[in-house]
């Protein structure tokens, strides 16, 4: 079934550089209150910032940039060795105001639209699940999109994206080992390695948004590494031995 998506061009856009296809695609949120001051602002030159797509609340879909071109969505990102990830991604917004006190959960004709939209650009690009990302992923600390209540889980379930349900029963609570284990698998699935304290701060607390979002704050430990684990298996196979 063909997708309905109302065409508002943005200027912000450019070519690829050095991909010939995109290869992964990015989900974001707005953070902002209200779809129509989102859409002016990816649409502002003055603004110089944009994305493939825009996802209503009430699952209407907007595309501003042709997949074919490179739209400023990513910023300053980094992915499995790639610094230019709006080179190589598809950039999704969705109309949420964001991981505000009291904000709502992802609205339920907004993901089912994007699950429609995203299995179309998965199958007619070829990205697989382990290259659906959040903002977050690429931009540790700079960013938190789509945030704790975005159900990573739900696209997993239909082969769009990576879960791991694993609770770390029977792993001991070593919390280097742990921590090992966790920065291990980051590295495998794409994440950039920490430079410092603060990175592997930021780092920790993006793995937490994605895949442990019931845990945000508290210290990682034995399901966190668990998740990543299995899910590093999920997208590359079993780990070489240590």
């Amino acid at each position: 079934m063909s997708l309905a998506i109302a065409h508002l061009p943005s200027p912000n856009h450019g070519p690829r550089r050095g991909a010939a296809a995109p290869d992964m695609a990015v989900l974001h949120h707005t953070a902002m209150e209200r779809l129509e001051d989102a859409l002016a602002r990816l649409r502002d030159p003055a603004a110089e910032v944009s994305a493939h797509y825009v996802i209503a609340r009430d699952g209407r879909i907007f595309a501003l940039v042709p997949e074919e071109r490179r739209a400023w969505h990513a910023g300053v990102s980094f992915w499995a060795g790639e610094r230019d990830v709006n080179s190589r991604s598809i950039g999704i917004e969705l109309d949420h105001p964001g991981p505000l006190a009291g904000a709502p959960p992802y609205f339920a004709p907004q993901m089912l639209a994007l699950e429609r939209l995203l299995a179309d650009i998965m199958a007619r690009w070829g990205i697989v699940p382990s290259r659906v990302v959040g903002h977050s992923d690429v931009a540790p600390g700079r960013k938190s999109d789509p945030g704790p209540k975005f159900d990573w889980r739900r696209l997993a379930l239909r082969g769009l994206a990576l879960w791991s349900d694993a609770d770390g029963a029977g792993r001991r609570d070593d919390p280097e080992a742990n921590r090992a284990a966790i920065l291990r698998a980051a590295a495998r699935l794409g994440y950039a390695p920490p430079a410092d304290a603060a990175q592997e701060a930021a780092l920790m607390r993006a793995l937490q948004l994605r895949f442990a979002p019931h845990a945000l704050g508290a210290p990682p430990g034995p399901l966190l590494a668990a998740r990543l684990e299995e899910v590093a298996e999920q997208a590359q196979g079993p780990a070489p031995p240590a």
